[in-house]
């Protein structure tokens, strides 16, 4: 079987497996499947992902549209906290997610997140030892191959230990 965080540590260093991790992503996440969104580099802090400039992405105006420069900010904070907190122990749900639009996109656009073991240690790691949930705000830049900036998304992700979710109403 394949173990998903294993796999995410294999991609940080070879093509081979960065190609299988985006050919899996597109099945798992079949609603980002069309958008062809793909992982471009994935370090031990850092996930860098692209939208590509392509029909299926575009608005009415031949721009990349509003909501796949969002879509593409949630996958790439998501996949960043999944990275370094793993999938068993913590359950992550979006809360809200907050866009700011600053220019027109017209090519392949880059969104990058960089996130570091102090940070997850003092925002979420720390407060989860006296808290059944913390919410940690992920500020996701866009860019376009032109080094535009594009968008800067606000994803505020919901991060609970699994022991503690309830999943019926008592």
């Amino acid at each position: 079987m394949l173990d998903p965080e294993k796999f995410l540590i294999k991609a940080r260093s070879s093509n081979y497996h960065l190609w299988w991790l985006n050919f899996f992503m597109a099945r798992m996440v079949p609603f980002n499947r069309p958008h062809g969104f793909k992982v471009i580099k994935i370090t031990e802090d850092l996930i860098r992902t692209m939208v590509p400039y392509k029909k299926a992405n575009f608005n009415h105006i031949r721009g990349v549209h509003a909501c796949a420069l969002a879509t593409i900010s949630e996958f790439t904070s998501g996949l960043a906290l999944i990275n370094k907190l793993g999938f068993k122990r913590y359950r992550l749900i979006m809360q809200k997610l907050e866009m700011e639009y600053y220019y027109q996109a017209k090519e392949n656009i880059v969104a990058e997140y960089i996130t570091t073991s102090d940070w997850i240690e003092s925002q979420i790691l720390k407060p989860l030892e006296s808290q059944n949930a913390v919410v940690v705000n992920c500020e996701v830049k866009t860019r376009d191959i032109q080094n535009n900036h594009i968008t800067t998304g606000n994803i505020f992700w919901q991060i609970k230990d699994w022991s503690k979710v309830k999943t019926k109403l008592d």
